[in-house]
C-alpha cells in the first residue's frame, strides 16, 4: 500500500547473486510496472546489490481520460502550469522512497526524441531537484534519437552510477 486504499501488488526483487550488501530502489512511469525494470536491471545487475522495483498502485489518472492505470499518483495535464495532485504526490512520499535525505545521488536520463514527455519537462525536473537535493549530486543525461523507451548506452550510465556509489564491501 502507498498510503491509499487500493491494493498494490508486492514489489519485483532481483536478490544478490551473493550476500546483499547495498539495494536499489527503482520507480518506474506512469502505466508501467516494476516487472520490466526488474529485467532490465537483471542485464546490468551487480551481484552484491539488491533491486526492488515496487508497483504503482493502479488509481484513474485524470490526463487519460480518468482510465485506471499504474499511477504514483494523479497527473491532471502536462504543462509546466498544469494543477497538480499535491495530495497524491504527499501519499506517495510516504511511500518507498519517502525520507531521502538531502545528500541523495540522482542520475535522471531522456531521451531527446522522446515524444510523450518532451525533454524540455526532463530539465523542468533536473532543475527542481537541485533544489531539493544538493545540486552537486545530479546528474543529468540526455540521449540522442531515444523516444520514450530506454537505450543500451543509458543501462550502461545507470550501471556506472550505481557502482560507483555502491561498491562491493569486502
Amino acid at each position: 500500500m502507498c498510503g491509499n486504499n487500493m491494493s498494490t501488488p508486492l514489489p519485483a526483487i532481483m536478490p544478490a547473486a551473493w550476500k546483499a550488501t547495498a539495494a536499489v530502489i527503482f520507480l518506474h512511469g506512469l502505466g508501467d510496472t516494476g516487472h520490466g525494470w526488474a529485467e532490465a536491471f537483471a542485464g546490468i545487475r551487480s551481484s552484491h546489490i539488491k533491486y526492488i522495483c515496487p508497483h504503482a498502485p493502479v488509481r484513474p489518472v485524470t490526463l487519460n481520460m480518468n482510465m485506471a492505470m499504474p499511477s504514483w499518483f494523479d497527473i491532471i495535464g502536462l504543462s509546466p502550469d498544469s494543477q497538480e495532485d499535491e495530495s497524491g504526490i504527499k501519499q506517495a512520499r510516504r511511500g518507498p522512497v519517502g525520507g531521502a535525505d538531502r545528500d541523495i545521488s540522482i542520475l535522471q536520463c531522456h531521451g531527446d526524441c522522446d515524444p510523450l514527455v518532451p525533454l524540455m519537462f526532463g530539465c523542468l525536473m533536473v532543475e527542481k531537484l537541485k533544489t531539493l537535493v544538493n545540486p552537486a549530486n545530479v546528474t543529468f543525461k540526455t540521449y540522442e534519437g531515444m523516444m520514450h523507451s530506454s537505450c543500451q548506452q543509458e543501462m550502461m550510465d545507470v550501471k556506472q552510477f550505481i557502482d560507483k556509489l555502491l561498491p562491493p564491501i569486502d
